[in-house]
């Protein structure tokens, strides 16, 4: 019957009766840019995360910009990031001028290590970005510790991550200078368009990323800093209001569907399932496995055949971009993450699977392993 990687439909099944009451105060109200309901949102996002502060933002790519320039990250620094992430998490060091430095990863986890940054830091090394991928946590106390040895800020990208925890601390409470947020239509907590979110303990950073968020100017028209048009619209804050009541129960529905998946191919010697550190609470933003037979493109095609949705996420490191081409990053360069791009991909994961759908994923997944394997 086919599956899609993400059904937003079935989402908008349950919520539209609310979602539509909530957006009835906006319209009436016509204040679309920076609304009371951004406030309300901020606060609740924060208090959710066990933050002080939340920063509401356009975009998580936005809020890693924010971050930065908060952090007074620019032209002649150095941020160490892992080379398996979206682009924004570069793109954004780009943005403010630093250089981003890239790292391989874990590869159990696909999370950058303590042991890399450690390894790349130089004296203009200004901060780092452990990325907290597929919706688990990176190792943040070891990595804190290298941080606070060497006075690195640490900026936490946890786009895919928001109410993953760490030894029972839900991202915001695990130690970085400042968290980023993402709200893109596919996150666990997803707007109805762009959205982003900066949380933060620092009242004084805090305090920089809402004069940064516009243009720089406190009051209006005084222009403190050189800031960004990067304001949260209204509409999308109270929608996102109604969505994060349901957050922990999706949580635990893409939970109890990775649990499943890592039952149905659990022994197969070419399928490699997430691996989910003692101390980590995922919140499975992505299923990625591992195709280790060398037919990955094979096993995806053969699903897309069948309309079952998959797609690779990160089929090329960032490193060997054309784009970051002039850093001089080569094939071999981080063997981890370069292995990882040949080999991983998602699968269905979103919390309206039914276990007919969880079914079809599975089976077809384990017979298009299994005949590649015998036609290799």
């Amino acid at each position: 019957m086919g599956v899609p990687l993400l059904d937003l439909h079935a989402q908008w099944r349950q919520i539209a009766d609310e979602v539509k009451a909530a957006l009835e105060p906006v319209y009436d109200s016509q204040y679309f840019i920076m609304g009371p309901q951004v406030a309300t949102l901020e606060t609740e996002i924060a208090e959710y995360c066990g933050a002080v502060h939340g920063v509401g933002c356009a975009s998580g790519s936005d809020a890693l910009v924010l971050a930065l320039m908060a952090l007074e990250v620019g032209p002649g620094d150095e941020v160490i990031l892992p080379t398996h992430t979206f682009f924004a998490t570069a793109g954004a060091v780009s943005r403010v001028g630093a250089t981003p430095v890239f790292a391989d990863i874990d590869p159990e986890t696909f999370n950058i290590t303590a042991a890399e940054i450690d390894r790349l830091a130089t004296s203009r090394t200004k901060a780092a970005i452990p990325v907290h991928l597929y919706g688990q946590v990176a190792d943040m106390d070891p990595i804190l510790d290298v941080c606070k040895a060497r006075g690195i800020r640490v900026v936490e990208d946890a786009a895919q991550s928001i109410g993953a925890k760490q030894n029972g601390r839900r991202v915001g409470q695990t130690g970085g200078d400042i968290a980023t947020f993402s709200f893109f239509p596919s996150k666990n907590l997803g707007a109805m368009g762009d959205g982003g979110m900066c949380v933060t303990n620092d009242d004084e950073l805090a305090d920089r990323m809402r004069i940064l968020r516009n243009h720089g100017a406190k009051p209006k028209y005084y222009h403190k800093l050189i800031g960004l048009n990067s304001r949260l619209d209204t509409m999308q804050a109270a929608i996102l209001s109604v969505k994060l009541k349901y957050l922990e129960a999706w949580h635990e529905g893409r939970r109890a569907n990775a649990a499943d998946y890592d039952k149905r191919f659990a022994g197969n010697p070419h399928i490699v399932t997430p691996k989910i550190k003692e101390h980590n609470w995922s919140i499975y933003n992505q299923y990625s496995i591992l195709i280790t037979n060398g037919q990955r493109d094979n096993v995806m095609a053969g699903l897309k055949e069948r309309g079952i949705g998959n797609e690779i996420y990160y089929p090329v490191p960032l490193h060997l971009q054309e784009c970051y081409s002039e850093l001089g990053g080569r094939e071999g360069d981080l063997p981890v993450s370069e292995k990882a791009a040949k080999e991983i991909f998602s699968i269905p994961i979103y919390p309206e699977l039914t276990n007919e759908q969880r079914e079809e994923v599975a089976n077809a997944v384990i017979e298009l392993v299994g005949s590649t394997a015998a036609a290799s």
